[in-house]
């Protein structure tokens, strides 16, 4: 507004000096008027450019503090940052579209909880086998591969571990080398589990470029354990765990279903299996067992699943978890380590060539 008033003064001089110069142009105060007023001229478009040039410094001041932030040297988060972290609400995108009835909720329900409703209409079946467990080197993961659609098989190669939040290995990291991230594992409904999981893992790798720094297992397992309270009777079928380590934490590991439960933990069994991996792992799990004791713990734990559960089967895929990032240790059939498991036990002795 100054800049505006100034140039109207500036221009009802320039007026006023013309007519002086046309009515008397030898008079003196004409020729004193008109260097007065291109004085004023100028100093206004000073003012106007260096306030102009004040404006644009500091719009680049606040952009190279914006992007140049330095990098954190802890994981901890200060009480705010948590409370907007782990109790933000998801975005109006992720609206689905519900049953035109009163009671949505109670609507689905009814159709697909056969618990409730034996004779329901639709009634989803579910199998699998997931476990993970930690130790003092880190953390197991191991699954099946199966997949299900009641009684009929269909698929035997379900990768049922989703990275979350993987961050790039660097140019200069070995292709087999540890991949810094979370890893979450998938049972229940195959397309709910596969959805969230790679939404939270878009949600983590947000998270890590606006504060540069890993998130925690913690705040990772409470973001999803609030997302799936929010959508809780509605339908969604998950039970997955989240396992990462950090420095601060540890090796961590959370179980977190479509109810919003979230529960930590040493050991989880997730599945249709799960009742004969537990017969393994309760009586063979401990704290302080080396990495090769370890992996082929939960490698036999799964195993024992595959063998006498009719709804888990395929390959068995086995993680280890470190500080530095996970290892994937194979992608195994489970029909050549079975019965290489049985020769070792000598279960066959008994049996005669006669047989």
């Amino acid at each position: 507004m100054q800049a505006a008033a100034s140039d109207a003064d500036v221009g009802a001089l320039m007026e006023l000096s013309a007519r002086a110069a046309i009515a008397s142009p030898f008079h003196p105060s004409t020729s004193a008027i008109v260097p007065c007023i291109l004085s004023l001229r100028l100093a206004s478009c000073l003012s106007c450019y260096y306030w102009n040039l004040e404006k644009s410094v500091l719009i680049m001041d606040k952009l190279v503090a914006q992007y140049s932030r330095p990098r954190h040297q802890n994981e901890f988060y200060s009480e705010q940052e948590q409370q907007d972290l782990t109790e933000s609400l998801p975005p109006l995108s992720l609206k689905f579209a519900l049953p035109p009835v009163a009671n949505s909720s109670a609507f689905l329900r009814a159709m697909t909880d056969d618990h409730s409703n034996p004779s329901c209409p639709i009634k989803l079946a579910h199998g699998t086998t997931t476990l993970a467990f930690r130790f003092q080197g880190g953390i197991i993961v191991a699954t099946d591969s199966r997949a299900t659609a009641g009684n009929w098989i269909a698929s035997q190669t379900v990768k049922k571990v989703i990275p979350v939040s993987r961050l790039s290995r660097g140019d200069d990291k070995k292709q087999d080398a540890p991949v810094p991230g979370l890893l979450g594992t998938m049972a229940g409904g195959a397309a709910d589990c596969q959805y969230w999981l790679r939404y939270l893992s878009q949600q983590c790798t947000l998270h890590e470029i606006r504060h540069k720094r890993r998130i925690t297992v913690a705040a990772a397992s409470k973001i999803l354990a609030n997302l799936t309270y929010s959508y809780k009777g509605m339908g969604l079928s998950m039970g997955t765990m989240l396992a990462g380590m950090t420095p601060q934490e540890g090796p961590a590991l959370y179980y977190i279903d479509s109810d919003g439960t979230r529960l930590p933990g040493n050991l989880f069994c997730v599945g249709s299996g799960q009742t004969f991996a537990y017969g393994v792992l309760d009586a063979e799990y401990r704290y302080d067992l080396t990495e090769e004791e370890a992996l082929e713990l939960g490698r036999r734990s799964i195993l024992a699943a595959m063998h006498r559960d009719a709804y888990s089967g395929g390959f068995i895929n086995l993680y280890h978890v470190k500080e530095e990032g996970w290892v994937h240790h194979g992608f195994d059939d489970m029909n050549p380590i079975f019965w290489k498991t049985k020769l070792e036990k000598g279960e066959f002795s008994n049996v005669t060539s006669a047989l």
